[in-house]
């Protein structure tokens, strides 16, 4: 047994000493261990270990889990104590899990702690697919949620991690999908420094990581995971990280397979495990004996990857208090009331001109195919959700379970959705009925489900069906389609499915096959039957169609017609957006969008409900900003991706039981002409920092059931260059609700001496603070910052960072300045001005 080696929290300590046992491995066995699929090693007693295992939103892949909102709708919530508990249930899930096996039990893909999560890159462009991944498009706020995040995750003994947090993908990392893993940015010094680091550097130093993961791209012609300048100098020496670094998935073999930086694996491995990348999630460090042969890298440049990664393997095993987590701590009723509560405060007023909402005493009718989808509670990167409740189910819970829905469109043109509750029917009642087949091979009744729409587990296989009659809502071609969930790595055999349409065999495949669409008749009803085989891996189905749209709509006109307030909830999908989609619809392309305006067919849903002369109620359910264009409903929500209990915190809004308090971490453009080239990483013009064209919405938006006034803050009048600075602002909820006041403070720094040009972006202000105030009708609270120094600095061009003497303004308040109440204040910074360490 190897003794327990400590890996370092960044800055503390230094690199592990490999221990004789190790020493002793060949170069093949040794190369073997740094692999995502390490295998087991006798000589070390080390069972197999898949490092790759995913914890953005609640432990993923592996089966079923508490689903938190997804990681954007966290950062809404602009509540850093709240997130730390989330992170902290992720890892006791994940120990549970863990645990529920012999400690010595080889552990599979996403079985094991070393979670790659969070994912703390900029959210620059709003058409990024995997920007849903992300904390937004500020540092601050992503620092400040990011090292909440990883400190729930490992837990308050570095010594005796939880789990290990691995901050994600270093750097300057969002987007296009397309190319990814060739793409060359070509970043400039400031905005490399200014954007895309100061959240690394903060989950590192502050946050204390004790993993990073590179990324796939390059920067001015070098690959991320075999750059020096990021992984030695950067991190490890300026940063004082001794911690373990990852590459993202095959991103060690795409430096000679994509960016051709280097000849062949030999060489790419070498070149990676220089710079500083000791872990490959892919194949490429399996010819690190080779490069040892050549002379490209030693075998002792190898022992000091291998002993942080044996440091890893042990820190998370031997003697850990969290061994004694039970494997029943998943989903508990804690974990669920948890994350009821992330979404109650994730979810952001954006709109309520005239106090439509609350409702009250109206009668309601439902829209949209968002408003009873499983994908757009869970988001992408995901469990398998326990009991989740969608935005109809939670909304007929709340106001009656006879509230009617039509889904009047699909998300975009061209683009499957699921079958709704409304187009099947079985025994007198909405949705199919079930059977499953019993040990004796005859089908046995088992119950009725309201649409064809789960995630299925690594449990024992089983054989199901369902069967009733399919109507749908007027004449027209349909497609059908059965689909499961995005099979990402080893991917199992698929589910082989079944579909019968008038007891004729329609589908005969499996998901994922290619022989899955069938096309039908809609003037009359169908009898249908849907068939699976599950074999016992994670996996899924959908019974989805592609209608024709003039039946839709006559079908969402004739119900709005039973109604008095019209709830749309529109949006976006994990199967539109999302990492590396095969999508080509209207308004998408391979996972990114290619418009921020809500999509043509739900623009036009929208304008038929409005035309009703009836208030809509928008509430925008996506991972990204989304502009609703031209429309103007009578109040707008947004929910992002809201996790298991979505839609009961979104009927407890409408309601008036929650009062909304979230705030947007991204700016919501009117146009996608508001925006540069996607391709472009320049900052100019990009979130709410550079932009200075007016938004729909903007950064830090989110209104609430009541209102809150502010006095005039107190703040340290003059302070000495490299000093904080304490403010305090007393504020008042003036309204008839309790409710909690996202407070938030932005700095607008002095005026440089640096002469830019026309494509540097202009600072116009940027967040330095934020708090949460609760308070009930007319309390008085105080909110109250301490600024840090770095957050006084600027960029310079050539990317060196100073604190300049001169005054500086601050505002402070609901939102930005001209959002909402607020006041403005300034001080004094006196002294010379003073360089600050990168």
């Amino acid at each position: 047994m190897i003794p327990f080696l400590l890996l370092a929290a960044a800055g503390q300590a230094a690199t592990p000493a490999l221990p004789p046992e190790a020493k002793a491995l060949t170069v093949a066995q040794k190369a073997a261990q740094l692999v995502n699929e390490a295998p087991a090693e006798p000589a070390l007693n080390l069972p197999a270990y898949d490092w790759w295992s995913e914890g953005l939103h609640g432990i993923a892949r592996n089966g079923p889990s508490t689903v938190f909102p997804q990681a954007m709708g966290m950062a809404a919530t602009w509540d850093t104590t709240l997130i730390q508990k989330v992170g902290d249930v992720v890892a006791t899930e994940a120990r549970a899990k863990f645990n529920a096996q012999p400690l010595n039990a080889d552990r599979g893909l996403y079985q094991g702690l070393t979670i790659w999560s969070p994912n703390i890159n900029i959210f620059r462009d709003p058409r990024w697919g995997r920007g849903q991944e992300t904390y937004g498009e500020d540092p601050f706020l992503t620092s400040r949620i990011g090292i909440a995040f990883v400190r729930g995750l490992q837990g308050p003994d570095l010594k005796h991690p939880k789990v290990i947090a691995t901050v994600k993908h270093m750097a300057v990392h969002s987007g296009p999908e397309g190319g990814r893993d060739s793409f060359d940015v070509m970043v400039s010094p400031r905005d490399l420094e200014a954007t895309y680091l100061p959240a690394f550097r903060a989950t590192v130093t502050e946050g204390k990581a004790l993993s990073l993961m590179c990324a796939y791209n390059a920067i001015h012609g070098t690959p991320v995971c075999a750059s020096p300048m990021l992984l030695t100098q950067r991190l490890r020496t300026d940063w004082g990280f001794n911690g373990l670094v990852v590459s993202d998935c095959d991103a060690v073999g795409n430096i000679w397979m994509f960016h051709h930086a280097q000849p062949d694996a030999p060489a790419a491995a070498a070149a990676a495990l220089r710079a500083g990348t000791d872990l490959n999630c892919g194949n490429a460090y399996r010819s690190l004996p080779q490069a040892v042969e050549r002379g490209l890298i030693t075998e002792g440049e190898i022992d000091t990857a291998l002993a942080r990664a044996l440091a890893v393997r042990r820190m998370l095993t031997v003697d850990s208090p969290w061994n004694r987590i039970k494997a029943s701590e998943v989903g508990t009723p804690a974990h669920r009331a948890l994350a009821l509560e992330t979404a109650r405060k994730g979810i952001i007023l954006l709109d309520n001109p005239n106090d439509l909402l609350p409702l009250k005493g109206k009668k309601l009718a439902v829209f949209g195919a968002d408003a009873d989808d499983l994908g757009v509670l869970e988001g992408n990167y995901h469990g398998t959700a326990i009991n989740p409740v969608t935005p109809l189910q939670g909304i007929r819970a709340k106001f009656g379970g006879d509230i009617r829905y039509a889904q009047g469109s699909v998300l975009a043109e061209g683009a499957f959705v699921g079958v709704p509750e409304t187009a099947l029917s079985a025994d007198g009642k909405p949705g199919l009925t079930v059977a499953t087949m019993g040990a004796n091979g005859q089908w046995v009744a088992t119950g009725h489900n309201s649409r064809i729409d789960f995630n299925y587990t690594k449990a024992a296989p089983f054989q199901r069906r369902w069967t009733g009659t399919l109507t749908p809502p007027g004449p027209g071609q349909y497609k059908l389609r059965l689909d499961g969930p995005a099979c990402w790595h080893a991917c199992p055999a698929h589910d082989a499915v079944k579909l019968y349409i008038d007891d004729q065999l329609v589908v005969d495949d499996v998901i994922g096959g290619k022989k899955l669409v069938t096309m039908i008749d809609g003037s009359a009803p169908r009898r249908i039957r849907v068939e699976i085989d599950h074999k016992g891996g994670d996996e899924g189905l959908r019974l989805q169609w592609l209608p024709p749209a003039e039946a839709l709509t006559a079908e969402a006109l004739k119900v709005a017609g039973t109604a008095d307030v019209l709830i749309a909830v529109v949006g976006l999908s994990p199967d539109l957006e999302g990492e590396a989609l095969g999508v080509s619809v209207p308004g998408f392309a391979g996972g990114d969008r290619t418009e921020v305006v809500l999509p043509e067919p739900q623009r036009k849903l929208l304008a038929a409900l409005q035309a009703t002369g009836k208030p809509v109620v928008a509430i925008v359910m996506s991972g990204s900003a989304v502009s609703l264009g031209d429309f103007k409903p009578a109040a707008t929500l947004a929910a992002f991706y809201p996790g298991t209990e979505g839609g009961t915190a979104l009927a407890e809004i409408l309601a008036g039981d929650v009062n909304p308090s979230g705030r947007l971490p991204v700016t919501i453009y009117s146009s996608t002409a508001d925006l540069p080239a996607f391709a472009d990483y320049g900052m100019k013009e990009r979130t709410y920092r550079y932009f200075t064209g007016k938004p729909a919405w903007g950064f830090g938006h989110g209104l609430s059931y009541t209102r809150f006034d502010y006095a005039q803050p107190t703040v340290t009048t003059s302070v000495a260059v490299g000093r904080p600075v304490d403010v305090a602002v007393q504020l008042r909820n003036i309204g008839q609700r309790a409710g909690e006041e996202v407070t938030q403070a932005y700095l607008v720094p002095p005026p440089t001496d640096e002469k830019l040009v026309l494509t540097d972006p202009v600072l116009q202000r940027q967040l330095v603070g934020f708090t949460r105030v609760a308070l009930k009708p007319g309390q008085v609270g105080t909110a109250r910052f301490t600024i840090d120094p770095r957050m006084m600095s600027q960029v310079w061009r050539d990317g060196t960072r100073r604190i300049l003497p001169g005054t500086y303004k601050l505002y402070i308040g609901g939102g930005q300045p001209g959002d909402g109440a607020g006041q403005w204040t300034q001080f004094t910074v006196t002294g010379q001005a003073q360089e600050l360490p990168k």
